[in-house]
C-alpha cells in the first residue's frame, strides 16, 4: 500500500513539474497550447510494465508474492472499490455544484470526460478480451488490466487537470483515492499487481489524450456552442453508482 501511494504521488509530482514547464513556455506563445509528451512517460512505463509482466517470469513471481502477502492479512473482503472508482471524476461535478469552478464549463468538461471514458473503456475491454489473464481468485480470465483502477486514475487525472490552478491538493486527494481503489482490487483477490499498474497507466493516458483532443472534437461537433447546455448529477439506484448527464441542443 505504501508503494502504491508513493507511486501515485510520484505520478502527480511529475505532472506538476511538467505543468510548470508548460506554463513557462506559455509566456512565450499564449495563442498555441502544446501537448507535453514528457508527461506521458510515467503512465506509459506503467502500461509497459503491465504488458511485460504477462510473459516475464520474474515479474509474475512478484505478482504471486504480492498476492500471497495480501492473502495472509485478509480477514474480510471490502467492496469499497466498487464505489471509490467513480469518486474522483464525480468530485469534479460535486465541487462545481458547490460553487467551486474548475478549469472548464459543464459542456467542455463533460465532453472531455466522455472522450476519456471512451478511450479508457475501449482500451481496457480490448485488452481483457485478448490477453485472457486469469484472476487471482480463478473466477474468470479477464483480469488484465484492472477496469476499476483505470476508471479511478482516469478520474484522478481529470480532477487534477480541472483544479490544478486552484490547489494541487485536489489532485493529491484524487490520486490517493485511485491508489486505494487499486489496492482494494488486489486485497479483494480480484487483480494482480501488473493489472493495477496497467490500469493506472491507461486511465491517466486516456485523460491526457482527451484533453489534447478536446479542441478538435469540440470544433467538429459543436460549431455553435451557445446552443448547447446541460446538467449532470450523480445517481445511485440501490446497486449501481454513476453520473446522469442531460444535454439540451
Amino acid at each position: 500500500m505504501r508503494g502504491l501511494l508513493l507511486l501515485s504521488l510520484l505520478l502527480l509530482g511529475q505532472e506538476i513539474r511538467a505543468q510548470e514547464k508548460s506554463q513557462d513556455s506559455t509566456h512565450v506563445n499564449k495563442s498555441k497550447e502544446t501537448f507535453n509528451y514528457k508527461s506521458l512517460l510515467i503512465p506509459t512505463i506503467l502500461v509497459g510494465y503491465g504488458v511485460v509482466s504477462l510473459e516475464n517470469h520474474t515479474l509474475q513471481n512478484l505478482n504471486n508474492s504480492t498476492n500471497e502477502e495480501l492473502r495472509e492479512h485478509i480477514d474480510k473482503r471490502f467492496t469499497l472499490d466498487d464505489v471509490t472508482q467513480y469518486m474522483p471524476f464525480l468530485s469534479v461535478y460535486a465541487l462545481n455544484n458547490l460553487g467551486l469552478k474548475g478549469k472548464h464549463q459543464f459542456t467542455d468538461r463533460t465532453l472531455i470526460l466522455g472522450t476519456a471514458y471512451l478511450i479508457m473503456g475501449a482500451t481496457v475491454n480490448i485488452l481483457k478480451k485478448t490477453t485472457y489473464e486469469m484472476r487471482p481468485d480463478g473466477s474468470s480470465s479477464n483480469s488484465f488490466p484492472s477496469g476499476h483502477t483505470a476508471t479511478a486514475f482516469m478520474g484522478a487525472e481529470f480532477l487534477y487537470q480541472e483544479y490544478k490552478n486552484t490547489s494541487t491538493w485536489y489532485g493529491i486527494t484524487g490520486y490517493a483515492i485511485a491508489t486505494g481503489t487499486g489496492f482494494f482490487r488486489m486485497y479483494n483477490d480480484r487483480h494482480w499487481l501488473n493489472d493495477i499498474a496497467a490500469g493506472a497507466g491507461i486511465g491517466i493516458l486516456s485523460t491526457k489524450i482527451a484533453y489534447w483532443l478536446h479542441p478538435h472534437i469540440k470544433t467538429l461537433l459543436f460549431k455553435n456552442e451557445k446552443k448547447l447546455t446541460g446538467t449532470a448529477l450523480p445517481y445511485f439506484n440501490g446497486k449501481d453508482y454513476g453520473l446522469s448527464v442531460a444535454l439540451r441542443f
